[in-house]
């Protein structure tokens, strides 16, 4: 009637637990109260690796927690794979005992079994030799299966509630998409949210660049190997593979792939997914995590339907991105128009202000380009017009910007730049368009320019633009084809 009891009462306990931390507490809380053990721990079995790992444990020596045993190997790999209880009197006598407690004198390792699948082992120890006789071996089996179906029914609670959690993310995601069309904020809003609902260490998002991957957000708890990981080849790594197939992979350990390429220290597993819009493909999202044989089969479906609604909504924002492009755009010439001048200077001069540095505005203007139309025609005008903007743009660096303000005149941006660069730059310019040879143009064109710089010219995008616009109006009553900076501001001139 005691044993009964025992046994009612431990199972009563376990199986009033579905979370699986819980459950296996109270495994061991009972494995140690009830059978009186000191040196008790729980493995659980790694579907995808078959391999052993400690999930919970008490008694053991420091160091041993990161233990992976194969089916067969150890007592407890023993158990698992002949799925019966083993009992060795004296671990000093049995060649397969791994010390795991240097006092263990005896163990008794129980497979913990749902029909005929193992999920993992019981394991007892206990510093007297042959502690466990033939009635506790009994009941610590039967106690066993009890354990099991807590395990069972704790890890389908855990799975369904995952799922539950990974369908709310689904139908977030979704909606984020719907509302987010801003390309940077919606990838940062995805990872964030991919990573809190699939509980991975760092969630990625690579896009296509030419024939190159770019890193183009990320989240999570994780380490970035370097401070800049750049452009990736689409062909290297598991992305490569994933890529090339154009399905999902994972790599469990990363550690046994001869091509895995490496952005996070602590990175142990991995998962690549393509993005495919349209049949096209945009990149992979890429999931890393710091436990080895985090990923298995049922992540699968749930992160691919997400990988889907975020190549939609990448080929989305793309559009949305190009339709603001174009309306950025002069259609004449390609280059930027006004609109995007008035957008840009203002960041500009912002960002000067907070970097304490400073921007260079050089206003542009052909010179006597009604005369060349009158002349020649308006299609050659435009051509003009065409091959000037693309010296522009060939000449000045990738910070700066260069837009049509208005029929022959062009407006200059130059980042991090002081009064006598921009100068500079204004004088290079006007010597390539005087040199240029223009198909048709029998006549050398020429440009006038004004040069203006912050803060020296100005503090506001008025002041700076007309400074410019006043070394300009100087140009051309000193003859044109020259430049000239701006006088400096009158507060400026106080000052110094």
């Amino acid at each position: 009637m005691q044993t009964i009891a025992v046994l009612y009462d431990a199972s009563q306990a376990v199986l009033s637990a579905y979370d699986l931390d819980e459950v296996l507490q109270q495994i061991l809380n009972i494995a140690r109260d009830y059978f009186h053990l000191q040196n008790v721990a729980l493995l659980l079995m790694d579907e995808a690796t078959g391999e052993l790992y400690p999930r919970r444990q008490i008694g053991w020596d420091g160091g041993h927690d990161a233990v992976r045993l194969p089916a067969g190997q150890g007592i407890s790999g023993a158990a698992a794979k002949q799925k019966r209880p083993i009992y060795v009197p004296d671990t000093t006598l049995d060649n397969r005992y791994i010390s795991t407690a240097a006092k263990t004198r005896s163990e008794l390792a129980v497979p913990l079994m749902v029909r005929d699948t193992v999920l993992g082992v019981l394991d007892c120890q206990s510093e007297k030799p042959d502690y466990f006789d033939r009635e506790t071996i009994d009941l610590l089996t039967i106690f066993s299966t009890q354990a099991s179906m807590a395990l069972q029914n704790a890890r389908l609670h855990a799975l369904e509630r995952r799922r539950a959690l990974q369908l709310e993310a689904i139908n977030e995601i979704a909606r984020q998409t719907t509302v987010v069309l801003d390309l940077k904020e919606l990838l940062s809003k995805v990872c964030s949210l991919i990573q809190k609902a699939f509980q991975v260490s760092h969630v990625s998002i690579l896009l296509r660049e030419e024939e190159d991957l770019v890193l183009r957000a990320h989240h999570g708890t994780l380490t970035p190997s370097t401070a800049e990981i750049g452009r990736l080849s689409a062909a290297n790594g598991l992305w490569g593979r994933a890529l090339e197939g154009n399905k999902t992979l994972i790599e469990n350990d990363v550690r046994s792939a001869a091509d895995y390429v490496g952005f996070y220290l602590e990175t142990s597993s991995r998962m690549c997914i393509p993005l495919v819009s349209f049949g096209q493909t945009l990149g992979a999202l890429v999931l890393d995590s710091a436990r080895a044989g985090a990923f298995n089969a049922s992540d699968v479906q749930p992160l691919e339907s997400v990988a889907d609604i975020c190549a939609t909504a990448i080929q989305n924002a793309h559009y949305v991105e190009q339709v603001k492009r174009l309306a950025y755009l002069d259609g004449l010439t390609g280059i930027f128009n006004r609109r995007f001048f008035e957008l840009r200077i203002t960041e500009e001069i912002e960002r000067a202000r907070r970097f304490d540095s400073g921007m260079g505005v050089i206003m542009v203007d052909i010179d006597e380009f009604k005369r060349l139309n009158d002349e020649f025609g308006h299609l050659l005008g435009d051509e003009v017009l065409r091959q000037v903007s693309s010296i522009f743009s060939q000449q000045l660096r990738k910070i700066d910007v260069v837009c049509r303000y208005g029929g022959e005149e062009f407006a200059i941006l130059l980042s991090q730049t002081n009064p006598q660069h921009a100068l500079a730059v204004a004088e290079k310019l006007r010597r390539l368009i005087e040199g240029w040879q223009f198909p048709g143009v029998p006549r050398p064109v020429t440009i006038s320019a004004g040069a203006a710089a912050y803060p020296d010219h100005g503090m506001t995008r008025d002041e700076i633009v007309e400074a410019a616009d006043a070394g300009l109006y100087a140009a051309k009553l000193a003859g044109r084809n020259r430049v000239l900076l701006a006088p400096l501001a009158r507060k400026r001139v106080a000052r110094a």
